[in-house]
């Protein structure tokens, strides 16, 4: 519940990114879900999963982690210790407003961190455009519109 009322304070013109472990499997179908993920993921969903897709729809959030297509190890971002499983179960989820701004989203396997999870890494380019403020930008503003 703090996540979903932390989301709900953030203003609606506002990019917010979310990167974690959820423990939230949400696999490839997205039958219903096409707004809020893509058919790249891997695995089957679990219960965390719905709850977790019913969060993004309630929130207009998209799951990156499943939008881009690579090949599983760059998918996979927790592996047991046996080495037999394996899951996405650490997201990056955004505004669906800026999904745009979002290029790649994969698990870096190469990342000496000390777990058994992968380092999962989001490339996002923005574009900002300069605020012209004071009375200076005023003027600007007036004139331009006339």
């Amino acid at each position: 519940m703090a996540l979903h009322d932390t989301a709900a304070q953030i203003p609606k013109h506002d990019m917010l990114v979310v990167l974690g472990d959820l423990n939230a499997k949400i696999g490839m179908d997205n039958k219903g879900f096409e707004e809020i993920m893509g058919g790249e993921g891997c695995g089957n969903r679990n219960e965390n999963g719905g709850l977790f897709l019913d969060f993004c729809h309630a929130n207009s959030l998209v799951i990156g982690g499943n939008i881009f297509p690579h090949d599983e190890i760059h998918k996979v971002t927790w592996i047991s210790p046996t080495g037999f499983t394996k899951n996405q179960i650490d997201h990056t989820i955004i505004t669906r407003r800026f999904i745009r701004a979002v290029e790649d989203v994969g698990a870096y396997r190469s990342a000496d961190i000390g777990s058994e999870h992968e380092l999962v890494m989001a490339k996002i380019r923005l574009r900002l455009c300069r605020q012209i403020t004071g009375q200076a930008g005023i003027e600007k503003q007036i004139s331009a519109a006339c």
